[in-house]
């Protein structure tokens, strides 16, 4: 018997009308670093929040990103459903998860690099490709993790997994991981430490009065610097949306919420 999930796939992927067709729509299916948030939540943000500052204003993004998902109970709990059922044909789908694949503490997110998690990738291009969209993948945005002055590269085999998945299925790639880990090294841990979510008491954020020290999950300006990555690689993707790709470097400057310079 089919589940509820297969069938919305299935009836999906049996209708892509052409007149629904929308080359200006991105979908983005992955996990809490590209997620949406609420101002109380603040400064957290999720590179899926800003990547519009990085495109023209027609550009139309639809973030099904949710925290703590992987490759495994984003199908499970019936998302990978929902982005199915309300994808358009010439739609851009940004898949990008691996940092809770890789969780064995709460194993129920756990996928198996070279198992699980890249037959997992591979469905997904599958299922967009066969409703008429443009999957690209996206390794995971790097961890701000240093030792002697050196950034270091936590996640191995997801990225390597979703590099050579890419190249098996001739997906768009956007190696986020290698870029952000690029850009992390260049600027230091100090400075690297201002785009997470690292914060003191003293610095009064009243999401975390207590302060915190999260070195996975970036706050404005990491989302912002992710966002910019993503938006340079979408452009060089040729995909519908690369045409709407904004000439030049993203702004990464702090603004206290997800709005762009230069725009009402």
């Amino acid at each position: 018997m089919k589940t509820a999930a297969a069938l919305a796939i299935a009836l999906v992927l049996g209708a892509a009308p052409a007149a629904l067709a929308d080359p200006n729509r991105i979908v983005i299916a992955s996990d809490s670093t590209a997620a949406n948030y609420n101002s109380g939540s603040f400064p957290q943000m999720g590179w899926g929040m800003v990547l519009k500052c990085s495109l023209k204003p027609e550009a139309e993004i639809v973030n099904l990103a949710r925290g703590g998902r992987s490759t495994k109970t984003f199908q499970e709990e019936g998302l990978w459903a929902v982005l199915m059922a309300q994808l358009k044909k010439d739609d851009t789908v940004l898949i990008q998860f691996g940092h809770n694949d890789a969780d064995t503490k709460k194993i129920v997110r756990f996928t198996d690099p070279n198992g699980a998690y890249a037959d997992n990738l591979r469905r997904f291009v599958a299922d967009v490709r066969t409703a008429g969209g443009k999957p690209v993948l996206i390794t995971p945005i790097a961890k701000l993790i240093f030792k002697d002055g050196q950034i270091q590269d936590t996640h191995g085999p997801y990225s390597a997994t979703v590099r050579r998945v890419a190249a098996e299925t001739k997906t768009p790639l956007i190696d986020l991981d290698k870029e952000s880990q690029a850009a992390l090294q260049k600027m230091g841990e100090a400075e690297g430490a201002k785009r997470f979510m690292i914060y003191s008491a003293a610095d009064k954020i009243a999401s975390h009065p207590e302060g915190i020290n999260d070195t996975t999950h970036p706050n404005e300006l990491g989302a912002r610097m992710a966002a910019g990555i993503v938006a340079k690689g979408l452009r060089g993707a040729k995909v519908p949306v690369s045409k709407l790709v904004l000439p030049g470097v993203a702004d990464a400057s702090a603004r206290g919420e997800p709005s762009c310079a230069g725009r009402p």
